[in-house]
């Protein structure tokens, strides 16, 4: 059947997500040039509502963005951080750290505390208020190319495709919304930025990118639990030494808590399970009180960049740039990325508005790509850019205490005596078979501090139309059958923290075992794109708003 014409829309500038980065790169594009033409284009139903974050914010990008937003009554961010602890657990203790073991650049005295999906909906309506149009629930499922290869928009996915991959009768197709410039600010992994980072080998002279999954919880804590600005880090225990992570707890708003876990994805046994060692984590005896009479009212999960400094591609390519998540801008010793996502997306409006003013478009904005390693982005990463190597290299005991010094030597001397590390292997190359690890068996949940993914789920309000073709695609099933089960043992049905993948027993099929994939589950994390150890595994953009609805995460 041969498809109808797309509609298509023409802009000066379009935007692909409406997070931090995005949101920021319209609102600059607006205050710079009012009469540019902007839109921006997000797969979740709402603005924020795919955003999930820690979060503890270095509001220096907010300032620079939106001066006057401390002395707004609406401001997402209302909590300043009172105290600021570190903790090393061991399996039944553990040591808070003194805060002076640590360079200034990891104290968060002067940040906030807040949800991240609420500064998106705060940068929404003030990018709205100066004429950005937004399309929230419409994923942008393809770039658009001219005859010579120039990036010239994007195309939301059609609707009403069915699971056998014909039209329904209620089909839409899609739109084209083209642009002088495209700006992608998916996020980690994003579906678009990984294609052109193929196509126009953004990567050629960069590091390979390095992955965590991080996976949140929000609590409504007892009153005399809630301590308002406290925030807490912990490393060690639960994950063995080679397996890197660890945890965040902070005190905001009105009796909240936001816990969660990081987990390096370059560990190596394939029966490990990010979900179920946040869930162990809670029970430690110096966390565990803190959830007495807690209740909890949020999940959620999404990958976060970790390559740092050295993996940052090219940013910049003909009629576009990357922003934010997709840049690679995470700086991963102080777990924070969205003041550089706010950064750099105003330093590509910057570089956009000039280009326009000028009277060029379709061509490589290279002020932007020349200029972000010298500005504040660049400072901020280049001081930790061998903390996750080392991490990576030594383990957790050895790891942390070098990536210290190395901190300190960037910030006093200006200069590391390692020079710049390299990452060891991508994520996906350092599983090892399951013959060669000691499997890890975990508790079961008890429904009151440690739960299961599908309760979890539930939580996340997810949802998916479910007559769609699947967004989870397996290149080769055959493949996945003889090495991701037969050698890794599946880890697929451990490394989701949605409940996506499982491997059934099915006697019909050919060799007793079935895999099946659960869709609708999916919460956008992206983890099966990167952990899966042959690459065997796309994630594509569902139909429509599909995904999470992430309040207050």
């Amino acid at each position: 059947m041969a498809l109808p014409e797309r509609e298509a829309m023409d802009f000066d500038v379009v935007i692909v997500g409406a997070g931090p980065a995005g949101l920021a790169a319209a609102i600059r594009l607006k205050q710079l040039a009012p009469e540019v033409s902007v839109v921006v284009v997000e797969k979740g139903s709402e603005v924020g509502a795919h955003i999930l974050s820690g979060a503890v914010v270095d509001p220096s990008g907010l300032d620079g963005l939106l001066p006057g937003w401390r002395d707004d009554d609406a401001r997402p961010l209302k909590t300043a951080v009172e105290r600021d602890e570190f903790m090393f657990l061991t399996k039944n203790s553990g040591v808070t750290m003194p805060n002076l073991f640590f360079p200034k650049l990891m104290s968060n005295h002067g940040n906030f505390v807040g949800s991240l999906s609420n500064v998106a909906k705060y940068l929404g309506a003030k990018a709205e208020e100066l004429g950005v149009e937004i399309y929230p629930g419409f994923p942008a499922a393809e770039v658009l190319y001219d005859g010579a290869g120039t990036v010239v928009g994007i195309a939301t996915g059609d609707l009403g495709i069915g699971k056998s991959g014909e039209p329904r009768d209620d089909y839409t197709r899609g739109m084209e919304l083209r642009g002088k410039y495209t700006i992608f600010g998916e996020g980690a992994r994003g579906s678009l930025t990984k294609t052109l980072i193929d196509r126009f080998k953004l990567n050629a002279h960069s590091d390979h990118q390095k992955y965590g999954l991080g996976v949140k919880e929000l609590w409504q804590l007892a009153p005399d639990r809630f301590q308002a600005g406290l925030v807490q880090h912990t490393m060690g225990w639960p994950l063995p030494n080679k397996a890197g992570g660890g945890s965040w707890l902070y005190h905001f708003d009105d009796g909240l808590l936001s816990v969660g876990f990081v987990t390096h994805l370059n560990y190596e046994n394939p029966t490990l399970s990010p979900f179920e060692e946040f869930q162990r984590f809670k029970t430690h005896p110096m966390i565990a009180e803190t959830f007495e009479g807690a209740k909890r009212i949020g999940y959620g999960a999404r990958a976060i960049m970790e390559g740092g400094w050295q993996s940052v591609p090219k940013l910049v390519f003909p009629g576009g740039c990357l922003v934010g998540d997709s840049a690679g801008f995470v700086n991963v010793p102080r777990i924070k990325g969205s003041h550089n996502a706010v950064l750099s997306g105003m330093q590509a409006a910057e570089a956009i508005a000039q280009a326009l003013e000028s009277g060029r478009q379709g061509d490589e904005l290279s002020s932007y790509e020349n200029g972000w390693r010298a500005s504040a982005i660049g400072q901020d990463l280049k001081r930790v850019r061998n903390v996750k190597p080392l991490w990576s290299r030594y383990g957790t005991l050895v790891g942390v205490g070098l990536g210290g010094l190395d901190m300190w030597s960037n910030t006093i001397l200006e200069a590391s005596p390692f020079g710049t590390l390299k990452h060891g292997k991508p994520d996906h190359a350092t599983l090892k078979p399951l013959s060669e690890v000691k499997p890890i068996v975990y508790p079961k949940p008890d429904g009151k501090l440690t739960f299961d993914r599908l309760s979890s789920v539930y939580l996340s309000n997810t949802n998916h139309e479910e007559d769609q073709p699947a967004h989870l695609k397996v290149r080769n099933l055959d493949l996945q059958k003889a090495s991701e089960h037969d050698v890794f043992g599946g880890p697929s049905a451990r490394y989701c923290p949605a409940g996506v993948y499982e491997w059934v027993a099915d006697t019909g099929a050919s060799d007793g075992v079935r895999y099946q994939i659960n869709a609708q589950n999916c919460v956008h994390c992206k983890t099966c794109d990167i952990k899966d150890p042959n690459q065997n595994i796309n994630w594509e953009t569902p139909e429509g708003p599909g995904g999470p609805n992430y309040p207050n995460m």
